[in-house]
C-alpha cells in the first residue's frame, strides 16, 4: 500500500530506515527575490528507540542557537523536533553541505567548553527551570564522537 504524500517533508521520510546520528538536507524553499532557505535535519537520536531529555535538549537548543552565529551569519533558526530526536537548522543562501557540517561541529565544540546556558533566566526564556548544561554537553560529546557518521542517513 502506498502512503499518501504529506505536505511536511519529514512526514514522508521512513523513520524506520534512517540511522542516527546524521545530517541531511530536508528541504529547500525559494523566496520571491531569489533567496533560498535550506532546512537541515540534524538527527541525534534513533527515531522511536531513544530521545533527548527535555532539560538537555532545551539547553542544547539555547547553546546551538547562540553559538552557531559565531561561525556564520547564515543561520535563520535552530529548532528542536517535537519527537525529541533532533533539530532542524534553517540557513539562508547557504547550500554548502560540507560547510554546514563544519559549522555544526564547531558549534558543538563550543558547547563542550561553555560554562553556562545562554538566556537561561525567566526574563529571556519561557521555561528557565528546565535546563541542563551537563546534559547538553553530553549530547554534544556523543554527537561529536560519531562525526564520521553524519553523512550516512540510511542504515
Amino acid at each position: 500500500m502506498t502512503e499518501k504524500k504529506m505536505n511536511v517533508e519529514s512526514f514522508n521520510l521512513d523513520h524506520t530506515k534512517v540511522k542516527a546520528p546524521y545530517v541531511r538536507l530536508a528541504d529547500i524553499k525559494q523566496g520571491q527575490n531569489g533567496d533560498q532557505i535550506h532546512k537541515y535535519d540534524l538527527r541525534i537520536c534513533q527515531p522511536n528507540k531513544e530521545h533527548m531529555e527535555m532539560p538537555a535538549l532545551h539547553s542544547l537548543e539555547h547553546l546551538m542557537a547562540e553559538l552557531s552565529r559565531n561561525h556564520t551569519d547564515k543561520v535563520v533558526d535552530i529548532s528542536p523536533m517535537g519527537c525529541q530526536t533532533g533539530f532542524y537548522i534553517a540557513m539562508i543562501n547557504h547550500d554548502n553541505y560540507d560547510d554546514v557540517l563544519t559549522i555544526i561541529e564547531q558549534t558543538l565544540n563550543d558547547v563542550l567548553v561553555a560554562t553556562e546556558v545562554p538566556a537561561c533566566n525567566e526574563m529571556q526564556c519561557g521555561w528557565a527551570a528546565s535546563h541542563s548544561l551537563e546534559g547538553a554537553q553530553k549530547l554534544a560529546r556523543d554527537l561529536l564522537a560519531k562525526r564520521g557518521e553524519w553523512t550516512e542517513v540510511f542504515a
